[in-house]
């Protein structure tokens, strides 16, 4: 039953994103309801399959970390996979980052630096909320950087990544496709309701106004940088359900995919039984 998914959405040829129907339920033959009812379900293998991976990562008989990468327009619902999909494995076992302007410590080192440091050890799933794809989305659209270092970074980015994979680490990449209408309508929606306000930002305008811009810049990234070892994932965003299913599967397969199996014990357990019967 592995890579059911991964494959329809994959990234492997040159990206038009304005083709991309942001509504689609690729993969899913059902309706929201169905969607969600799945979603409960894939939660207790989901849990019985990190618990595993955690267990393999603490005991030192496994070198294997998965993260897992969200980038997508503000109202993509990054945060909501982590409610929905990354809450439904134990909260021990995950390593969240949401990724912010960097500090001026931070813009002192390389951009890879400050990602570097909150990669997930060793039997952990992490989950990024934004990523070191920030350098090449707002940096190229905000200028801040040269074309020269940012064409060097497409680069950067691979190696780093390709390091990742070799050193035991699985790399989910998402990116969670929107139009403008779909972030339209979610804008209105945390603005009638007072128990949202806290999720709007007048700054998201700004970065609206850009939306031609940013689109082309998610398109050079996703061409440049999908590759073997850490493919790309377009996922469509505009139903909030398909979009929880899709990255939950899209996670589900690649840990079984891995094969993952309780450690043996290190010791003799049948001497330690009768150790313990004994006190």
């Amino acid at each position: 039953m592995a890579n059911l998914l991964s494959p329809a959405l994959t990234v492997t040829s040159p990206v038009d994103l304005s083709a991309y129907d942001s509504r689609a339920t690729t993969g899913f033959d059902g309706k929201k309801a169905d969607a969600e009812k799945q979603l409960a379900a894939m939660g207790e293998e989901l849990s019985d399959l990190q618990e595993k991976l955690f267990a393999g990562g603490r005991s030192g008989a496994s070198p294997t970390r998965v993260l897992l990468v969200l980038q997508g327009m503000d109202t993509s619902g990054k945060g909501g996979i982590i409610r929905h999909v990354a809450g439904l494995v134990d909260p021990q076992g995950l390593a969240i980052t949401s990724f912010k302007k960097p500090t001026s410590d931070e813009l002192e080192h390389d951009f890879l630096w400050r990602v570097e440091r909150r990669l997930p050890e060793a039997g952990l799933i992490g989950v990024f909320d934004r990523s070191h794809y920030e350098d090449v989305l707002i940096g190229r659209v905000r200028q801040l950087a040269t074309p020269e270092e940012i064409e060097r970074r497409y680069g950067a980015i691979n190696d780093f990544e390709k390091a990742f994979t070799d050193s035991g680490g699985i790399l989910i990449k998402c990116f969670l496709h929107i139009t403008t209408d779909d972030q339209k309508e979610r804008l209105v929606a945390r603005l009638d309701d007072p128990t949202k306000h806290w999720k709007y930002n007048p700054g998201d305008l700004d970065e609206r106004m850009l939306w031609a811009d940013y689109q082309h810049a998610y398109a050079v990234a996703l061409e440049r940088c999908s590759t073997d070892h850490a493919p790309w994932h377009v996922v469509p965003s505009g139903r909030k359900w398909y979009r929880n299913w899709a990255v939950a599967t899209l996670l589900i397969e690649r840990l079984r995919d891995l094969d993952l199996d309780w450690p043996k014990a290190d010791f003799d357990v049948e001497a330690e039984k009768a150790r313990l019967a004994a006190m």
